[in-house]
């Protein structure tokens, strides 16, 4: 039997299909099934998508990093990607939330109201989780030019992921710890797979590759990984730490990307495209699906299939519309910038 090799760089060559997969399996796990539907676990578990996604960026910031080391330059390309499209929907849901619960919802006054537009304040004070990836992988993106700097000067830092494990574990049990940032343990539990893209980078840049051998090993870790975060969902809900299952989230990630490549190599080609189109505007899809499309589309009470086949149908369009949006007004603000300086120079 031919077993083709597993290729590192094929996370690259996939990325945008795997960000496009993981933000299909968050839609999907934001979808009420009832506990009794034989799917219930396995749905639950879209929850990784999340996972898969930091794991990608983690690998992309070493890309970039790599090719210019400018910490300047390094902010200014990921916040221009986040912040713009942050700013719109957060508008267009603090300020009416603020506005119709008179003060008693997220933002109990002006101050908090404009501190949640600027940094989704609300998520570090009383763990706000209606957009909580937004400041967490902001927060991620402010130490990890110094993470990746340490790491080039001293590999040894590449251990830094399992202090962060060891730290998940003090937020939710150490005292001291816990009292202070206990409340946004989704967090500190992320960090790690964060992390461990960020080492990963080198190989798939340099596109090594494991023995064949070892595609069984990654089959019997991912069905290990799966089968335990089943369980964790169908047994287990709200008896555990949160960490608990996202470090069975962190081997569950890597070795469903790793299969998940092999078999992108053999769909279609409309289906490559489609999933990278949604990986295209995966931030703006979460911005929109959960609080501006689910929320109604719930209403209707059409189950499970048909609440996530419609919800998809709108988000997708709505996202892209508001990437173009962001993206024309970046462009016309970047020209407008150079306009000036043209004529200052002059």
């Amino acid at each position: 039997m031919n077993i083709r090799q597993t290729c590192f760089s094929d996370l690259s060559r996939y990325r945008s299909e795997l960000m496009g997969l993981a933000m299909i399996f968050v839609m999907l796990f934001h979808v009420w099934l009832p506990k009794s539907n034989p799917m219930y676990g396995l749905v639950r578990c879209g929850n990784v998508g999340v996972d898969m996604f930091l794991f990608l960026s983690g690998i992309g910031l070493w890309y970039s990093w790599t090719g210019n080391r400018s910490v300047v330059r390094f902010f200014r390309k990921r916040y221009i990607r986040i912040y713009p499209a942050w700013l719109i929907m957060a508008c267009l849901f603090y300020i009416p939330n603020y506005i119709n619960t008179d003060g008693g919802g997220y933002s109990p006054n002006l101050f908090h109201l404009v501190a949640n537009i600027a940094v989704n304040w609300s998520f570090w004070r009383i763990d706000d989780l209606t957009f909580w990836f937004i400041p967490s992988i902001m927060m991620m993106y402010t130490f990890t030019p110094a993470y990746m700097e340490a790491i080039r000067r001293a590999p040894s830092w590449r251990w830094l992921p399992v202090a962060f494990m060891v730290l998940a574990v003090m937020v939710c049990y150490y005292p001291p710890v816990h009292g202070a940032v206990g409340h946004v343990e989704i967090f500190f539990s992320r960090i790690p797979i964060f992390l461990l893209g960020i080492n990963c980078g080198e190989l798939v840049r340099t596109g090594q590759k494991a023995e064949r051998s070892s595609l069984w090993l990654i089959v019997l870790i991912f069905i290990m990984s799966l089968a335990m975060c089943v369980e964790f969902e169908e047994s287990w809900r709200g008896r555990f730490p949160l960490f608990l299952e996202c470090m069975v989230y962190i081997p569950l990630a890597v070795t469903a990307m790793l299969l998940l490549v092999r078999v992108l190599r053999h769909t279609p080609s409309w289906f490559n495209r489609a999933m990278a189109f949604v990986g295209g505007v995966s931030l703006e899809i979460y911005l929109i699906h959960a609080q501006f499309v689910l929320k109604y589309v719930r209403e209707w009470n059409l189950g499970y299939c048909l609440t996530a086949v419609t919800m998809i149908a709108v988000s997708v369009p709505l996202a892209w519309l508001l990437h173009k949006a962001v993206g024309l007004l970046a462009t016309r603000l970047e020209h407008t910038g150079n306009d000036k300086n043209v004529k200052k120079i002059v």
